[in-house]
């Protein structure tokens, strides 16, 4: 539960950051479009573990200090926001020029065409890629052991001292298991549900 409570406040962060992404790389102003650019690039561009070290320990050296929670939830946040911003985009890029132009042509201002032309047919296309990297995120913040933030994984490594270790990461790989599972019928759920509409 702690580990689902968590990837699901780093999803819903990161989700916020990768709308935000996707729409300023395709902005007219440059400013915005380089700003989204270089924190796609940046992010995708480094290990996770080492994002999660300059969260944990770089900021505190310059006077940022975070609960390790709110800590956690920003560097997987970030992290996930940068790889689903490209599912996002591109989702936004199968959008047909011509529906756009002809909403555009029947009145609709820029806001309406996005999100009665644009963001239902985005979000159609782009749940499955984003489903599949929240269940990424699920297995990723098994991570957040190195930076000490109380997980399963943490938990099984000192329990693992006094019991059979084979056994304890045996059973942190089932659960880990069962929770992916779950989750990817959840996925196939969403997917059929979504389809309905197409």
């Amino acid at each position: 539960m702690i580990h689902c409570g968590r990837s699901s406040l780093s999803f819903l962060f990161g989700i916020v950051l990768a709308v935000a992404a996707a729409a300023g790389k395709r902005s007219s102003n440059k400013l915005i479009k380089s700003i989204a650019s270089f924190y796609v690039w940046i992010i995708r561009g480094t290990p996770l573990i080492v994002q999660l070290f300059i969260v944990f320990f770089g900021l505190p050296s310059v006077g940022v200090v975070l609960d390790p929670w709110p800590a956690g939830i920003l560097a997987f946040g970030l992290n996930f926001g940068a790889y689903a911003s490209e599912s996002i985009r591109g989702a936004i890029l199968s959008v047909p020029k011509g529906q756009i132009e002809a909403a555009e042509s029947l009145g609709m201002s820029g806001r309406q065409v996005f999100f009665r032309v644009v963001l239902p047919q985005t979000i159609r296309v782009a749940v499955p890629a984003l489903m599949g990297n929240f269940i990424s995120l699920v297995k990723q913040t098994s991570l957040a052991s190195t930076v000490t933030i109380m997980d399963m994984f943490l938990v099984a490594q000192y329990v693992s001292y006094y019991y059979e270790t084979m056994l304890i990461y045996l059973e942190v790989a089932v659960l880990y298991l069962l929770m992916t599972t779950v989750l990817t019928w959840v996925q196939k759920k969403v997917e059929i549900r979504f389809s309905t509409y197409v």
